[in-house]
């Protein structure tokens, strides 16, 4: 057995002792309901930074989101501004649910939706869209552990009897400890996941000779590819255009990633923070200081310098040092690597960056191989385990107390979370068993259903014109063209018309486009004063704990102004003129600091977004 095998067995074993600690100590905390499924509303501010953070952004950001960005370039890496995107959901709703979740003692979205809307037709609702997001999400993190340990025990397990055996360890702390444990072992997940990405950016920058030759390596690459926008730019450091109308069957020029489907995507991104178990998240919290500092700093500038600068160091590393053919063949590569053959060939296509990255440390460092799969590992089980532990509670609060046992003890209650996590893990066990789809894109699909909530956060924390039947119908709305601009939802009933994502748009903008239209709809013919009066209290009472101050009114039209051309040039259709700004993409003499245009106009960007959050979380 190789020594790296080794050391990966050593640094999973000291691991897994922390997370069961978590379990058995969370356990021996929760003496009541709210202790098992909120932690008591007691997460400390340090814990919720760190906690949050590691569940936003998980295994696909550590294994998935290099694999795309090498296939697709600069193109997809846009991407990488859902640290932005993600906890800007958060700015939106957080504070506000967590203020209603301590007036009126909410512990799932469910009951608060319901208590909201009078109608237990959204609890269930709540519930389906938990689940939808849930189990997909989790069986993608599950089925990418065993990957990668397949990977790096060089096939001792398969990638089934991986996944099995690692997610039996995440079932017994989730299901032992609840959402304090899951808290507790998410601020180690969060430091393993930005020390791992750091450290492999690192490992393939260093590999490739260092950044001066990584960028002129990136010229390289440029100069070899054929696949290429209308405008005559290689995809990997041009976007396509604004949008493309494409025939069902065909192919977008110059790659998928539009304008409009880098806007619509980061919508699906940011169905993170309004799925449902995000409401539990803040409902969990002692008081509402942690959001700011997770919103701002630990997510939009922490995470969000590492995916610009050290994601791309991963992705861009790896075509020079032998995982490209191409490059090899034209003499712009070496062959550190030893692949043997391109790795879009191997069966991991684009999720093999990662793993062959780390492989490298096996002869040199094999320490390093354990403590590198342990990071991936944490970053994989991070979001798992806190829709594992909120999915489960909601099963118990809103389906088992609510109709079969009302009057549910707290023991009974605590029981049956216990059986609703396991269902959960079964559930995406058999997800991840089962399905072929790509880790980073069925992952989208999953939260593109927890973006369908948007309409009825707005409702409940800001709009009280949306009615029980708007939201209901509209929901329903978005989950069925969710679906049906899915490749699985076409697979499913035979639709051939449009394609996955029609126009170059995401499934998440196809479904709050039919979502919020039927919304508002709805809600205007249905529209009664006894309901209204009722909806009106809760946003009195927001409007007097939560409301700006008439001092800082004046500066809410500057914020709208901020937040749409944001949007618009950062992450949608203004996008396009990054191509260009900053030096020609088809000649690297006049790219400016040395990098192509598209990177910069991208850190450029970054750095704006963060204080567009600064503004937002500190200053509104």
């Amino acid at each position: 057995m190789h020594a790296s095998v080794v050391w990966l067995f050593i640094w999973v074993a000291a691991y897994w002792i922390y997370c069961i600690f978590w379990g058995v100590k969370g356990a021996r905390m929760a003496k009541s309901a709210s202790d098992y499924f909120i932690a008591g509303r007691q997460i400390p501010v340090w814990v919720f930074v760190l906690a949050a953070t590691a569940t936003s952004f998980s295994g696909w950001t550590f294994m998935g989101h290099p694999g795309l960005l090498y296939r697709d370039g600069f193109q997809y890496a846009y991407a990488s501004f859902y640290t932005i995107t993600i906890p800007f959901t958060g700015v939106i709703f957080l504070k506000r649910q967590w203020i209603l979740g301590k007036r009126f003692g909410y512990v799932t979205p469910g009951e608060m939706f319901s208590d909201y809307f009078k109608s237990d037709v959204i609890r269930i609702l709540t519930v389906v869209v938990a689940l939808f997001f849930s189990i997909p999400y989790l069986g993608v993190q599950l089925r990418a552990s065993g990957f990668l340990f397949n990977v790096l025990t060089d096939g001792l397990f398969s990638v089934e009897v991986g996944m099995w055996m690692l997610s039996a360890v995440v079932f017994i702390y989730v299901a032992s400890g609840g959402l304090r444990a899951v808290a507790y072992v998410d601020t180690l997940q969060c430091i393993l996941l930005a020390a791992g990405i750091i450290i492999i950016g690192l490992i393939g920058v260093n590999a490739a000779g260092g950044w001066a030759e990584l960028n002129r390596g990136i010229a390289n690459l440029v100069s070899l590819d054929t696949k290429v926008t209308a405008e005559g730019y290689s995809h990997y450091i041009a976007i396509p255009g604004v949008i493309q109308f494409i025939p069902n069957g065909t192919k977008a020029v110059g790659g998928a990633w539009t304008g409009m489907m880098i806007l619509t995507y980061a919508f699906a991104l940011m169905g993170i923070q309004s799925s449902p178990a995000f409401s539990m998240w803040s409902f969990s919290n002692k008081n509402p200081r942690p959001f700011a500092p997770q919103q701002v700093w630990a997510s939009s500038a922490g995470i969000g310098f590492i995916l610009i600068f050290f994601t791309a160091m991963q992705a861009f590393s790896a075509h020079l040092i032998g995982a490209d053919t191409k490059m090899l063949e034209a003499g712009f590569a070496k062959d550190v690597m030893g692949l043997g053959k391109d790795l879009m060939e191997m069966e991991g296509k684009q999720g093999m960056v990662v793993p062959a990255l780390i492989h490298l440390m096996a002869d040199t460092t094999p320490w390093m191989v354990g403590l590198l799969a342990v990071c991936a590992l944490a970053a994989m089980q991070s979001t798992g385990a806190a829709y594992m532990s909120t999915a489960g509670g909601m099963l118990t609060r809103d389906l088992y107390k609510r109709y079969l046992n009302p009057g549910a003890s707290h023991a009974t209650q605590k029981l049956f979370g216990r059986i609703g996590v396991g269902i959960i893990v079964v559930s995406a066990l058999i997800v991840a068993t089962t399905s072929k789809d790509a880790l980073v894109l069925l992952g989208g699909l999953a939260v593109a259903y927890g973006f369908q909530m948007w309409p009825a956060l707005i409702a409940i924390c800001y709009w009280p014109f949306l009615t029980r039947r708007g939201i209901s119908l509209g929901l329903i709305a978005g989950i069925i063209a969710v679906t049906l601009t899915e490749s699985i939802g076409q697979d499913w009933f035979g639709i051939t018309a449009w394609g996955r994502w029609p126009w170059t748009m995401h499934s998440a903008g196809w479904g709050i486009i039919f979502n919020l239209g039927i919304a508002i709809l709805v809600s205007a013919v249905t529209q009664d004063s006894e309901s209204r009066a009722h909806r009106q209290k809760f946003h009195d009472f927001l409007h007097e704990h939560a409301g700006l101050p008439a001092a800082k009114k004046s500066l809410v039209p500057l914020a709208w102004i901020i937040v749409i051309v944001w949007f618009m040039f950062a992450q949608g259709p203004g996008a396009v003129v990054g191509n260009t700004i900053f030096g020609n993409p088809t000649d690297p003499s006049t790219w400016m600091f040395g990098m192509p245009s598209i990177w910069s106009w991208q850190f450029l960007w970054w750095v704006l977004g963060v204080c567009m959050m600064w503004f937002l979380a500190y200053k509104m």
